[in-house]
């Protein structure tokens, strides 16, 4: 299971790095391309050094990286740390799918169980006298 080999703490930061709106919207806009954090910051109402610290919880997350071209920072997104992020949370999907299906298989067991009780206890005998 990819979550597992990932191990808590990576999964953990790699949600973390999603949880956010800016960073998701940062991780879209770097997937068609690589951007300067320069360019990304212009497109938010926030300062430079706060889009910085959003491109920076991505990297430690490690959906980009950061590469020096000139005085320019270019963040790119990892297609492979992507995929590894799309894994994951199909697999939890996978198992609270399961969970959930268990679940109602238990329901429905428990019914007919229920059912079958009150059809044994419901026995008709003649008119009362």
């Amino acid at each position: 299971m990819v979550v597992d080999e990932l191990g808590d703490e990576t999964v953990d930061r790699l949600f973390h790095a999603l949880a956010d709106t800016t960073r998701r919207d940062i991780l879209r806009r770097c997937v068609r391309g690589e951007l300067s954090v320069s360019r990304l910051a212009e497109a938010y109402p926030m300062s430079f050094a706060a889009v910085q610290k959003h491109v920076a919880v991505l990297e430690r997350a490690g959906l980009v990286t950061k590469q020096r071209s000139g005085r320019e920072q270019l963040v790119c997104t990892d297609p492979e740390a992507v995929g590894r992020a799309r894994q994951a949370l199909d697999e939890l999907e996978s198992a609270w799918r399961g969970r959930v299906d268990r679940m109602a298989r238990l329901l429905a067991e428990d019914s007919g169980t229920e059912e079958n009780d009150t059809e044994e206890n419901d026995t008709t005998e003649g008119p009362e006298r």
